[in-house]
């Protein structure tokens, strides 16, 4: 794949046959081309240098040593944002875009006064904050990006400058769920948004590939998958304020826990959404 006597047709052709699959042959070429899709059809017929020659092929070996595309590539489509991803956090996946809706949907029945606060717990690459901030008006919410992983920070913080203007009222906390936060937002937050670590640790349904790429603290919690989620739904009522709205993803198994979750801790108009496939993967609930 070093050779620059040769066209990107041609090269997107012997990729193919080597992953077999067409899809993530042009998408790696493309990445190793540096262009997207619509750049793609002026350049295909040009020819490939060494440098990306040597890039694809670098792809390509990892990719069939069974790397996740995600990290290969280095980004990942997620709603309107190119994000930046690699091993130190989750691959975004498109059921957690339909959080985002959710919470895009509570903030767009109010006519905000001032900035709607928002708390994006457990953020991995920022993925929901930033799309919230991206999709939202500029200067009409202040969005916490909070983690426990100092790793997944660093992440956060390369994607947040990707977003421009829309970024200038985001602010990184590092610390394990409500910990991350400075003591004067109790109270005052009106949106807690997470994605929070579901799965329980011997879960047979987890792909082999997930768990030797993907970080485990990310994915991973005791107590049958609910233990992260308990912490965040007990603290809800003391950092949201009145009518303030949790929002959080779930496994496909757990909705009646979390819902019931919920209601123990005080908090009202409980409701447990499904995401496209029909699975119950989204609770929400309100603060008194």
């Amino acid at each position: 794949m070093e050779d620059d006597t040769i066209t990107w047709r041609e090269m997107l052709a012997s990729t193919t046959e080597i992953v077999k699959d067409r899809v993530v042959a042009k998408w790696l070429c493309e990445h190793a081309a540096g262009v997207d899709t619509n750049e793609w059809v002026d350049l295909i017929d040009t020819k490939v240098s060494q440098r990306c020659g040597i890039h694809l092929d670098a792809m390509v070996r990892r990719y069939l040593a069974g790397e996740p595309l995600q990290y290969v590539m280095g980004r990942w489509a997620f709603r309107h944002l190119d994000l930046l991803v690699d091993q130190r956090v989750l691959i975004p996946r498109p059921e957690t875009e339909q959080l985002v809706d959710l919470v895009l949907t509570h903030i767009g029945k109010h006519t905000l006064t001032r900035k709607c606060v928002v708390v994006d717990l457990g953020t991995g690459s920022g993925a929901i904050g930033l799309s919230l901030l991206q999709e939202s008006p500029i200067g009409s919410l202040e969005v916490w990006l909070a983690d426990a992983s100092h790793d997944a920070l660093d992440v956060a913080r390369a994607n947040l400058t990707g977003i421009g203007r829309h970024g200038m009222s985001a602010h990184i906390a590092h610390g394990s769920w409500y910990a991350a936060l400075p003591d004067e937002l109790r109270g005052t937050i009106d949106v807690v948004v997470s994605n929070p670590p579901y799965i329980a640790i011997d879960d047979p349904e987890v792909e082999q590939k997930v768990r030797e790429w993907e970080p485990g603290v990310a994915l991973f919690s005791p107590e049958d998958g609910l233990a992260d989620i308990r912490e965040i739904v007990a603290g809800a009522s003391a950092w949201l304020r009145p009518g303030g709205v949790l929002a959080i993803e779930i496994g496909h198994r757990q909705s009646e826990d979390v819902a019931n979750l919920c209601t123990k801790a005080g908090l009202i108009g409980v409701e447990v959404r499904a995401d496209s496939a029909g699975r119950l993967r989204f609770v929400t609930a309100v603060t008194c």
